[in-house]
């Protein structure tokens, strides 16, 4: 892919949130900004990123609750099963 330089004037409040975004992911501002200008190509708005954002946060809270039920029944299954041997070994 051949690139072309563009320069693009920013806020300084989104140059440094930009730059710092682009240190925590190991990656170039400029990397981030092409793919933010494909995700626009492709129609993704802001408000499309921010219901998927909820709609991955509410997912990841369900799963966690679903993972803390699985542990509990985990743990009961297993006192179950120690009482049942417990009992064919008092009844042996």
């Amino acid at each position: 892919m051949a690139l072309v330089l563009t320069q693009v004037y920013l806020e300084a409040k989104q140059k440094k949130e930009l730059a710092a975004k682009a240190k925590a992911s190991g990656r170039k501002s400029s990397d981030l900004v092409r793919e933010a200008v494909d995700a626009l190509l492709l129609g993704v708005n802001p408000e499309d990123l921010r219901q998927l954002d909820l709609a991955s946060r509410r997912a990841e809270r369900d799963i966690a609750e679903m993972i803390r039920t699985l542990d509990a029944n985990a743990k009961s299954h297993k006192l179950f099963m120690a009482e049942m041997a417990r009992l064919r070994a008092a009844a042996a």
